[in-house]
């Protein structure tokens, strides 16, 4: 097997200070949970950014501060988010990257979020691989639901995507495939041979999905975007201890861990 790719996705768009009093807001907090998460054995960032209020945002100027923390103080691989939040337009969502990192977040479909939509068109989908191919910027993939993954294919066709591919299959977001071991199997089995590909389950499902991750060769995403919880009950001080706790399981199931160089190997990301 590959030495394991570890993604620390930090703070996501929907947890606030009332659900945890650990999440970052700032860039400067964020880059520090950054720092925290790479000290911990991450290789990537899954980065979101927050205005001054707490809320989510794609200006690029929050990210262009994050990330130059990030990057004067770790050799993190960056992965900017081009989702957002449920209801940004397509021009704030895609801002960050303008800003020329080695990767960011692309959905290929639209998906039940809860009680809202996440809302990802065609068209939509094609411009953001467009810009992401303009800026030298390495898709990541996100699967909700199978079609998505047809979605994909069909932009490797029309020449919007590159292969090797990289996916991240994210299970167990109400209205999205669940967080099952068949499920993830069954994507596995419809994406092509040379593709990288990571899981993220979403709450509970977290660390069931990544053990299954590491078992079966791929790679794993943890981190508050997705969970907050260390176990039932018992908030995660940080996104470290969460990183942390992925490092241990991977050794003792004989799993190395990628540096970031092997990362940028593994994903055959482009020089900057």
């Amino acid at each position: 097997m590959e030495k394991l790719i570890i993604t620390a996705a930090l703070v996501g768009a929907e947890v606030t200070r009332d659900q945890t009093p650990f999440i970052p807001l700032t860039p400067r907090e964020i880059a520090d949970e950054a720092k925290k998460a790479y000290d911990a054995g991450a290789s990537i960032v899954h980065l979101h950014m927050r205005d001054q209020f707490g809320n989510p945002s794609q200006d690029k100027t929050l990210f262009a501060e994050g990330i130059s923390y990030i990057q004067s103080e770790t050799d993190l691989i960056i992965q900017v988010s081009t989702g957002g939040a449920v209801g940004m337009t397509a021009e704030e969502r895609v801002q960050p990257v303008t800003l020329g990192p080695e990767m960011a977040s692309l959905s290929t479909g639209s998906v039940n979020f809860g009680e809202d939509v996440f809302f990802n068109p065609l068209p939509m989908v094609r411009e953001f691989a467009q810009v992401c191919r303009t800026y030298r910027v390495k898709p990541e993939l996100e699967v909700f639901e199978s079609g998505m993954v047809q979605n994909a294919l069909t932009l490797v066709q029309q020449g919007l995507l590159l292969d090797p591919l990289h996916f991240n299959f994210v299970l167990g977001v109400p209205g999205g495939m669940p967080a099952t071991a068949k499920n993830l199997l069954f994507l596995l089995d419809l994406i092509p041979l040379t593709s990288t590909w990571t899981v993220s389950g979403i709450g509970k499902h977290q660390l069931s999905m990544n053990t299954l991750g590491i078992l079966l060769g791929g790679h794993v995403r943890t981190g508050f975007e997705d969970n907050i919880y260390y176990r039932k009950g018992v908030l995660s001080k940080g996104n470290a201890p969460l990183v942390d706790r992925l490092v241990k399981l991977a050794e003792n199931l004989d799993r190395p861990i990628a540096s970031t160089a092997e990362a940028r190997e593994i994903l055959r990301l482009l020089p900057r």
